[in-house]
């Protein structure tokens, strides 16, 4: 520029204030991006749903096979042609012989007692439950009965001391647990009932499923509902001239034949009596008729050298009536022997001081003894089948178990047992036939529970059973006749275990009774 034009520029116009307008450039880079992310925040944007019902409104049923055309089944139909003329000759035929093996097939007892079972086969023995009461435990009272109620559902046991020596005025318990209640605990009874003697044995009512029968170590009955909470005792025996003097040692209860909805309790001691009782209205069971053992229709055993002989020969242990004839029952007694009874005997014991009802002797028959007191006798309840038909043999069978660790397989017919089984080097408590198996029985010992199946094996156990770690005496037992599958047993540690039997223990072959008679009949020969 000229020089001149430069100096007008320098003057003192050259500064002032102005506002320009902002420059506004457009970013490709943002441009670009916003085209490729179409949310700019870390989170997706909402998603619509909306419920929808997984089965449609309306059902249709459709064929699995294509129809088929009207022609086409007019066709299969005019091919299919029955000779009836042909067909009724067949059949007159043929009628005869049709007729002749199904009246031979509804003769035949092939399949008498055998019944399909449906359920799963198992061929193991499990423990369902082991059932204890803690306080009683506390107080080391031992387990010395069970037994299941009319439904099947409700285990009930005793607890006392079997080994207490000559009196006892410790406090025991009567405890019951349903074992179908949904929330079961082990170790917290349903019930338990406070009783101020060692309660040494029990059984609950045949139908009706609340009342429980117990026998005292004080010599003692005492009856429970179960269903009373406030005082569960409605009739007892209390202690009278009647009343036993030693302990009762098992309990029965026996159908009333003149009041049907009345029942009897049967007990027995080692007192020797044994004692059948009536229900009072006043709440006391009063003696309706009575049983001794007299010593002298028992033979004196030259095997029992360290028994004293007397009161010792004399004591009832265990009572099992026969199946077959209600009139006749087996009974065990301390001096080693059992003894066929009759309810119809006549013969008169010696009187009793202040007795209400005299006594008879009942003693018919004694049979080969045990080396030691017999603890337990369990007749055989297999002849509800076809009973009549069975031969004299198979319907008269009892077993018994005593000190000696044997098991006696005994005939009502003949003094001499079928077979002897030396089942252990302890002692025996307890024995008790299958209710569903005519060649199976349990035994309860010193060391455990023993489980046998005669079509298996005459000589040993088919399954032993360990009640607990240690060899815990086992004293009581008892099947459930509702759940087949079930069996109790009771111990001296004062706990209660449910075995659940395999199939193999419940299910009857189609032959086993003519197994059982065969087997009786073979050892007779």
């Amino acid at each position: 520029d000229p020089p001149g034009d430069r100096r007008a520029l320098c003057g003192p116009g050259m500064f002032a204030d102005r506002t320009a307008p902002g420059a506004d450039v457009q970013s490709l880079w943002r441009s670009a991006r916003s085209t490729r992310c179409e949310a700019k925040t870390c989170q997706t944007g909402k998603i619509s749903t909306a419920e929808a019902a997984a089965q449609s409104h309306t059902a249709q049923d459709a064929a699995v096979q294509t129809d088929q055309s009207k022609d086409a089944v007019q066709d299969i139909q005019q091919e299919v042609q029955v000779d009836y003329t042909g067909l009724l000759s067949f059949l007159q035929r043929v009628e005869d012989a049709v007729i002749k093996e199904l009246n031979k097939n509804w003769r035949s007892h092939a399949f008498d007692g055998f019944e399909v079972n449906w359920t799963d086969q198992d061929e193991t023995v499990l423990c369902l439950h082991t059932l204890s009461y803690p306080e009683a435990q506390d107080q080391n009272l031992q387990v010395t009965g069970v037994s299941w109620n009319a439904t099947g559902s409700v285990i009930a046991c005793s607890y006392g001391r079997l080994d207490d020596g000559d009196w006892s005025t410790e406090k025991s318990y009567v405890c019951t647990w349903n074992l179908d209640r949904r929330r079961l605990n082990p170790q917290h009874p349903d019930l338990v009932v406070d009783v101020p003697s060692s309660v040494m044995c029990l059984a609950f009512h045949p139908s009706q499923p609340s009342l429980i029968a117990g026998g005292l170590f004080s010599g003692e009955l005492v009856v429970w509902d179960t269903s009373r909470t406030e005082d569960p005792v409605i009739w007892r025996t209390g202690m009278t001239d009647d009343t036993h003097t030693d302990p009762v040692y098992q309990v029965n209860w026996l159908p009333d034949t003149k009041h049907r909805n009345h029942s009897r309790l049967l007990s027995v001691a080692t007192d020797g009596k044994i004692l059948v009782w009536r229900e009072e209205r006043d709440g006391r069971l009063a003696l309706a008729e009575g049983f001794a053992i007299v010593a002298q229709q028992i033979p004196r055993s030259t095997r029992l050298k360290k028994m004293a002989w007397g009161e010792a020969a004399v004591g009832v242990t265990s009572l099992s009536f026969s199946h077959f004839d209600p009139a006749v029952f087996v009974v065990g007694v301390e001096g080693g022997y059992s003894l066929r009874c009759s309810t119809a005997a006549q013969t008169p014991a010696p009187p009793r001081p202040g007795a209400s009802v005299p006594l008879r002797a009942p003693a018919e028959l004694a049979f080969s003894p045990h080396a030691g007191p017999v603890y337990s006798v369990s007749c055989s309840p297999f002849h509800r089948q076809s009973c009549f038909l069975l031969p004299p043999s198979s319907r008269n069978l009892f077993l018994s178990c005593g000190t000696d660790g044997q098991v006696h397989l005994h005939s009502m017919l003949q003094t001499q047992p079928l077979f002897a089984l030396e089942l252990s080097k302890k002692y025996l408590f307890c024995v008790c036939w299958s209710p569903v198996r005519p060649l199976v029985f349990a035994a309860a010992s010193g060391e455990g529970v023993h489980l046998f199946d005669l079509a298996r094996s005459m000589q040993k156990p088919t399954v032993s059973l360990k009640q607990s770690m240690s060899d815990c005496p086992v004293y009581c037992l008892e099947f459930n006749t509702k759940h087949t599958r079930l069996l109790a047993a009771g111990d001296a540690a004062g706990t209660v275990k449910v075995w659940q039997l395999s199939s193999d223990f419940t299910e009857q072959g189609p032959r086993e009774m003519s197994h059982l008679e065969q087997l009786a009949s073979e050892i007779m020969d």
